[in-house]
């Protein structure tokens, strides 16, 4: 496997790991490795095949200390409002499913150092002066690790949930990028605020503890322009979605024309924004048994359940993926040995991705599998370094 070019040298202020501030580990860390937790009943795989991957909050609290101890960098959730039992089937897919900001609150005391990030609808009738406090607060408790992946939702049937008429999809990040002012105004002046916009308006709103390091990890996600301009305004990282199908060929093939946008605006705006992306990683020892182990899904998919995931809105983030692809799961799917896995993750960097957020289809093995296998193979491509952080002390 070949060193990644693009890794940044150790150079600069001398210093540790351990050092950083949870949002410096973020912004000098060579390339973010996160866990997408598993919150929703099925795991990612629309898969009756048998696993031990499940919704419970212990088996997240597990997850996520282990992940912490491998040292990823971030963990999120998906947030979803469904109907019952979810996408239906056999599996009633998704039909259980924990909160993402409640649960990101949770592990507060349950880790150290791994940054948490809350998944919020911002447009469901949330005013930014709530999320303002609940996350000042979790800034503080986490001593800066907590974040929030602002999203305004894109499904349909959602909107009905709340009792609120659907709103046009470049409306909506107007809307979210005066969510953001608002945030972030409460967290970064030290006076009331006295605002009247366009969507929002506070009088006397001040926010008590002061967040830990100026403001908050924001994430958002999208591939549009409209999400993609949004970000460069105020993101620290992008989450964003193959614009070629989940199949590693085409989605390096499609990604840089989508990640050199996200780069090139954040830039414009004297601001860096990092893109990451969702593979689902199938490794095995060998390529065989990871293949064996991708038939065995597809194998017992619940076709049903798949297919009513296909509507999803007015999003064109999965345009391309086939009915196959969202069987097994992920954005992007990387399938085979530890070093081909290893080596696809290169590629996705070489494509502009400065992170990825894992999904698996059986958590807990897998994700035990690819710390002992993948992870040491990114460490020596140069992935898993800091900048300005001796290498002999790079990695935490």
């Amino acid at each position: 496997m070949s060193r990644d070019p693009q890794s940044p040298a150790p150079a600069g202020p001398a210093g540790t790991a351990d050092e950083l501030t949870p949002r410096e580990r973020l912004a000098r860390r060579s390339f973010l490795v996160g866990l997408f937790l598993p919150v929703q009943s099925s795991g990612w795989s629309f898969s009756s095949l048998p696993r031990s991957t499940t919704w419970r909050f212990e088996y997240i609290r597990t997850l996520v200390q282990r992940a912490e101890a491998l040292d990823f960098d971030l963990v999120f959730g998906l947030a979803q409002w469904l109907k019952k039992d979810g996408y239906g089937g056999d599996l009633a897919y998704r039909g259980t499913s924990l909160d993402p900001f409640i649960t990101t609150a949770a592990l507060a005391s349950a880790t150290q150092r791994i940054a948490l990030i809350s998944t919020v609808h911002t447009l469901y009738g949330l005013h930014p002066v709530q999320l303002a406090k609940y996350g000042a607060t979790l800034d503080h408790i986490t001593g800066g690790r907590w974040g929030a992946n602002l999203i305004t939702g894109h499904r349909t049937s959602e909107w009905g949930i709340f009792g609120k008429e659907e709103i046009e999809h470049d409306l909506r990040y107007d809307m979210l990028g005066e969510f953001t002012e608002f945030l972030e105004a409460l967290w970064l002046r030290d006076e009331n605020l006295n605002r009247t916009g366009r969507f929002w308006s506070a009088a006397d709103a001040y926010i008590t503890p002061r967040p830990v390091d100026g403001r908050p990890i924001l994430v958002t996600a999208g591939t549009s322009p409209a999400s993609i301009a949004y970000a460069a305004r105020h993101a620290d990282l992008m989450f964003i979605t193959s614009p070629g199908g989940a199949e590693i060929d085409a989605a390096v093939a499609a990604l840089p024309a989508l990640t050199g946008a996200v780069h090139a605006q954040a830039a414009a705006q004297g601001r860096r924004v990092r893109p990451i992306i969702n593979p689902l990683i199938i490794c095995r020892d060998t390529e065989r048994e990871a293949r064996a182990t991708y038939d065995a899904i597809l194998a017992h998919g619940d076709v049903e359940a798949a297919q009513r995931s296909l509507a999803r809105g007015d999003t064109k983030s999965w345009a391309k993926h086939t009915l196959e692809q969202r069987i097994v799961g992920g954005n992007v799917q990387l399938i085979g040995s530890p070093e081909q896995v290893a080596e696809g993750i290169l590629r996705l960097r070489q494509a502009g991705c400065d992170g990825i957020q894992v999904s698996f289809f059986d958590f807990e093995p897998d994700l035990e599998h690819f710390g002992r296998r993948v992870l040491p193979l990114l460490a020596q491509a140069g992935l898993r370094n800091f900048a300005g952080v001796p290498a002999d002390q790079a990695v935490a």
